[in-house]
């Protein structure tokens, strides 16, 4: 076996103040640890990818649920060091691995080959992805043998800094390439002298140099993707900068979006050229809008697909759900879960479905509740119309014809089925089958009682 990636993933993120594991903190719409596996997927099988879990295992394991990978338990969470040793079993017969963080998301696939490449073409045992950043503040530092050398002298960890090497820009990721045999080799040489008392990774660099072999160093190209996350604050700026870049790039393929800094859009999001997206709009999940769309303000789309030409009007909720080319929703319009709207069809204000399938050019325009239903195409929903889905233990299904026409403020008992080109009177409470092309009415018979007003006026 060539070449495996591991990532750190078993720490608690004390700093963070919250019960949640830190790697399942979420930016950019995925957790900090999915975005660097996903990551790592792009360069290696999942097979061999192996993720260090500790605090919180199994629910970090539960989300990266389903991808393949493999999972290293450490029970003991005594520096990143010893997660190297707790995972020899599992790595060791590999020739070489690069170590990631599972909290530093911004990590590209294009680094992670990059530092691969770099590594193996130098036949180093050691390779430091370094970066130059502005703020050096909670950094280690990484001191070359000199200013052209790709040769580390050694690397100083941030609270054993001297002023000698505060002023040294370059600092050290935490992200590391290793030739295993060397690594596995002297990691039994790591000690726990430092200010935690842990077994520190690092440490290796400055082991293997005695041991004469090759520690090197490598930029990366931009600092940022080996920004990490010890804050909220942190993570809310990580998140921004990936935002930011999602609707950077959406605009570059055709997309306008206005006020971008006030969207909220997910990376996984795909958009086709010449929509427009107005501000104050999240896009979230595996969302995928198609061409010549529009949706306007303070609508959210949640793992939702739709077809071209659709127009979103003001305030929709959609989620988990399809929209066909052509459609219009809303205003405030919320589609639920597997509800299917077809090409053409109108979903207006204040609507709500819920597992349904609205057909081609149909209609429920105002106030209205679709759930559990089939409704076919050319039909028209009246404002207040309800279908009864649910008898308190069961969910049950109304199916409606083509071209069917339901009156105002009608309930619809399922189970129930509206027949073709049938009729329903506005008011009515249907509880049995409709024949095609009937007219059903399910209302009491309307009495009135002459001068019952004024008589009762007169009483006061």
């Amino acid at each position: 076996m060539q070449f495996a990636i591991v990532i750190m993933a078993a720490g608690k993120g004390t700093r963070l103040k919250t019960k949640r594991p830190k790697v399942l903190h979420e930016v950019g719409g995925k957790t900090l640890l999915r975005h660097v596996v996903d990551a790592a997927r792009q360069i290696v099988p999942p097979e061999d990818i192996y993720v260090i879990v500790g605090h919180e295992a199994e629910l970090v394991k539960a989300s990266l649920s389903g991808l393949g990978v493999q999972f290293v338990d450490q029970a003991e969470q005594r520096g990143t060091g010893h997660a190297i040793q707790e995972a020899r079993p599992a790595v060791e017969g590999y020739a070489d691995l690069i170590v990631l963080s599972g909290d530093v998301p911004l990590i590209r696939p294009e680094t992670i080959r990059k530092i691969r490449d770099f590594h193996l073409e130098r036949r180093a045992a050691m390779t430091v992805l370094t970066a130059a950043q502005a703020d050096l503040h909670g950094y280690g530092r990484v001191i070359r043998k000199s200013s052209k050398s790709e040769e580390i002298q050694e690397i100083v960890e941030a609270k054993a800094l001297t002023p000698q090497f505060a002023q040294a820009r370059e600092i050290n990721s935490g992200i590391y390439a290793f030739t295993c045999q060397p690594l596995f080799a002297h990691i039994g040489g790591l000690g726990t002298q430092n200010a935690h008392g842990e077994l520190y990774l690092t440490d290796m660099a400055a082991i293997l140099r005695a041991a004469g072999e090759r520690v090197l160093a490598l930029e990366a190209e931009n600092a940022d993707e080996v920004l990490g996350a010890n804050t909220i604050a942190e993570m809310m700026a990580i998140d921004d900068r990936l935002r930011l870049s999602t609707a950077r790039k959406l605009m570059a393929e055709g997309v306008t979006i206005f006020r971008p800094e006030t969207s909220v859009i997910d990376a996984s999001v795909v958009v086709g050229a010449d929509t427009v997206i107005e501000p104050f709009v999240q896009l979230l999940g595996e969302t995928k809008v198609g061409k010549e769309c529009r949706i306007r303000s303070f609508s959210v789309l949640e793992h939702a697909t739709l077809g071209n030409r659709v127009l979103i009007r003001q305030g929709c909720i959609i989620s988990q759900s399809r929209v066909h080319d052509g459609a219009l929703l809303g205003p405030y319009a919320h589609i639920r879960p597997e509800s299917e709207i077809g090409e053409g069809a109108h979903v207006g204000n204040f609507v709500e479905t819920k597992k349904i399938r609205l057909g081609k050019g149909s209609k429920a325009n105002h106030l209205t509740y679709l759930g559990d239903a089939e409704i076919g195409a050319g039909v028209n929903v009246g404002a207040g119309v309800i279908t009864c889905n649910y008898d308190g233990v069961n969910k049950l299904k109304t199916i409606i014809g083509d071209r069917v026409f339901v009156g105002s403020n009608s309930s619809l008992v399922a189970p129930v089925t509206l027949g073709n080109g049938s009729y329903v009177a506005a008011g009515s409470c249907i509880t049995e089958d409709v024949p095609e092309d009937a007219l059903a009415l399910g209302r009491a018979r309307q009495t009135i009682k002459e001068g019952w007003s004024a008589a009762r006026r007169t009483k006061k």
